[in-house]
């Protein structure tokens, strides 16, 4: 008797033809690997303390005993680039994983109720995006106080628009579909047929969405840092060390903001990259 594959191993193929039919997906999906591995291990793997001053060792230039450089306090720049990375993707992370659920729970029982529901949200989603959107976060920041949990919750509020903006289209498009209203009449609750049926049809473009807002969250805490209202230093963190670094690039210690800031690049970089590769893993109608 012919077996047919389950559910898991062809979502796995699915996903590794994926990446062998895009090589940029590939190298994007390398590199957060890489990432994440800076996150997870960067602690383990810093050759310095991070926070470990030596005045003796203040603004030397990269060597081979600091691959970075040293900053004014004679910290080593490389330790600290890489155990900022553990912060900085968990306030991403965390940010948009909250944007995520709340748009989306927001997003689709307006697009799915249609009515007052969805013209009341759509007025508060006008209100929140009519401010720029960094000066909102600065000033959540600012009146709640500059700790990690507040940068997220900022960020978070800031990008909610986003995706209760996507949801709510993608759902009152397909609300009234034939797929829809077969799935009512088999006997589905309108919560199951929402979130069996519609909800997974909106997915494809909000992993476009999801990886361009990991990038933007990442920019906007080091931007928040590096205007004093993010993290708090002596805390390693890509915006702070830009921040500090800055001040000594007219008197030629380059490296100071140079490797905060590329290692910064790459990441948003990488999010970026993803946006492609993540819509086709979850799009149904491309598993075939």
């Amino acid at each position: 008797m012919k077996q047919t594959a389950s559910p898991r191993s062809g979502a796995l193929a699915h996903v590794g033809y994926v990446l062998r039919s895009n090589p940029v997906t590939a190298l994007a999906f390398a590199m957060l690997a890489f990432f994440l591995g800076c996150a997870i291990f960067g602690p383990a793997l810093a050759p310095y303390d991070p926070l470990e001053s030596n005045s003796a060792q203040a603004l030397q230039p990269p060597s081979a005993a600091h691959w970075f450089g040293t900053d004014a306090l004679g910290r080593d720049v490389f330790s600290r680039v890489l155990v900022a990375t553990r912060l900085d993707l968990t306030i991403s992370v965390a940010a948009v994983a909250l944007s995520f659920v709340a748009g989306s729970i927001l997003g689709a029982w307006a697009g799915w109720r249609g009515g007052w529901v969805d013209a009341a949200l759509n007025r508060v989603l006008d209100t929140i995006m009519a401010f720029p959107l960094f000066v909102l976060a600065m000033g959540i920041v600012a009146a709640l106080g500059n700790t990690v949990e507040n940068i997220v919750y900022a960020t978070a509020v800031i990008n909610t628009p986003f995706y209760a903006r996507l949801v709510r289209a993608e759902v009152n498009i397909r609300r009234d579909a034939g797929f829809a209203r077969a799935a009512r009449l088999a006997g589905n609750s309108e919560l199951r047929t929402l979130a069996v049926h519609v909800f997974p049809n909106a997915l494809p473009p909000m992993m476009v969405q999801v990886s361009l807002n990991l990038g933007w969250a990442i920019l906007n805490a080091a931007g928040l840092s590096f205007i004093g209202l993010g993290v708090r230093p002596p805390t390693p963190e890509w915006g702070i060390m830009v921040a500090e670094g800055a001040n000594y690039i007219v008197s030629g210690e380059w490296w100071l903001a140079l490797f905060p800031g590329l290692w910064l690049m790459l990441a948003v970089f990488t999010f970026n990259l993803l946006g492609d590769g993540l819509r086709d893993m979850v799009d149904p109608r491309r598993r075939t």
